[in-house]
């Protein structure tokens, strides 16, 4: 990967450029060919069929595939949807993640296995195919689900959740809830009481124990991950239509922040988008409280530039971290990786031709954001 931008000072863009990055939150990457129609509904958060009179390639994140994506499959920049697909295609989708995945020179992936796990790559998968280790991040929604699914009494589930949860995570570096897209934000913070919890979950498994979506389940679910001590993952902010952006804005999980303080456990607010100040306002204010802008940085493509600036308003250079999000097209990882760099690069550059910041202190808060506080926040080794 070669970042060559005017007015970036040398020193700057060399060190992004050779930086290896710890992706704290991405999913697998598929691992079977698509037709367009399924390319194309990988790279939108609808999730309606594409119009037949458009195509996702005719955006931000469409365009930033076919200019930075293209050339690694051995193609012109700017080529056209068409002949991108039918390289894609011939190539196979294992060439496909070998060579993007190689190329987005990411150090370490950390792996949410959550959602539709069985069409995607897994840890072990993410790490042949990268070059690079690759570790877990567990959804607390679907271990309760698993549970549910393997028959439980509304009685025993508080118990059985937590002793799933332990032995799901033996080799988990972090947790994730999706609560932004099972209610929203705006819960209670509270601990749920034992019998509350009990009587929401005879309701839940009576409905069939499926897609877990309670108010106190989703509290309780947070409060047991809390007590596992791992790093805690919060979606927030952009999403798919499942989600409702009004109620994932992070202001909304200050009396959570609050409460979960002394347990001392890192809250992780995930892609922020377009929340990124109140996520950065947080993660200043509150000592447990870290982010990323993760999922936006791929969807804002030429834009994205913008948005990584805004990261770097008001919160400590300590609290950020780098993610892609990305999800079964191995462009997004790849793009993920590019995009934040070429981001970083202009703006941390042009803080010092400015003559704001040292090119010494730009190259310290790459290296912090793009990979060292990660490997702090989840206990990983340097380099590995």
């Amino acid at each position: 990967m070669s970042i060559e931008l005017d007015l970036v000072p040398g020193g700057v863009a060399r060190a992004l450029d050779a930086l290896p990055l710890v992706d704290h939150h991405a999913h697998g990457a598929t691992a079977r060919d698509l037709s367009r129609n399924a390319f194309e509904e990988l790279i939108t958060e609808s999730d309606q069929p594409v119009p037949e009179w458009m195509t996702q390639f005719d955006s931000q994140l469409g365009f930033a595939i076919l200019r930075h994506c293209a050339p690694v499959l051995g193609l012109e920049p700017f080529c056209t949807p068409e002949e991108y697909l039918a390289r894609r295609a011939r190539l196979g989708a294992e060439e496909v993640n070998r060579l993007l995945l190689g190329a987005a020179g990411i150090g370490h992936f950390l792996i949410e296995t959550g959602y539709r796990a069985e069409e995607l790559l897994g840890p072990s998968g993410m790490a042949e195919a990268s070059g690079a280790p690759a570790d877990e991040v567990v959804r607390l929604e679907t271990v309760a689900e698993q549970v549910a699914a393997g028959g439980c009494e509304a009685s025993a589930f508080a118990d059985r959740f937590a002793r799933a949860l332990w032995e799901r995570t033996r080799t988990a570096r972090g947790l994730k809830t999706v609560a932004a897209y099972r209610y929203g934000l705006d819960f209670d913070p509270a601990r749920p009481a034992r019998d509350e919890v009990t009587e929401a979950a005879g309701r839940w498994l009576a409905e069939g124990g499926r897609r877990l979506s309670d108010p106190v389940l989703l509290r309780h679910l947070i409060w047991t991950g809390l007590e596992r001590g791992l790093p805690l993952q919060f979606h927030v902010g952009i999403g798919d239509p499942d989600l409702d952006l009004r109620r994932s804005d992070p202001l909304l999980l200050r009396g959570l922040i609050e409460l979960a303080e002394p347990t001392g456990v890192p809250l992780l607010l995930l892609h922020c988008y377009p929340y990124q100040r109140q996520a950065g306002f947080l993660a200043q204010a509150y000592p447990n409280v870290y982010f990323d802008v993760g999922l936006g940085v791929g969807y804002t493509g030429a834009r994205s530039v913008s948005l990584v600036a805004e990261s770097l308003e008001v919160a400590p250079f300590a609290k950020i971290l780098f993610s892609s999000d990305a999800f079964g097209p191995a462009e997004l990882h790849h793009l993920g990786a590019l995009l934040w760099r070429r981001a970083m690069a202009r703006v941390l550059g042009g803080f010092v031709a400015e003559e704001e910041w040292s090119v010494a202190q730009a190259v310290r808060v790459a290296s912090m954001v793009g990979a060292e506080n990660a490997r702090r926040v989840y206990g990983l080794a340097a380099g590995g």
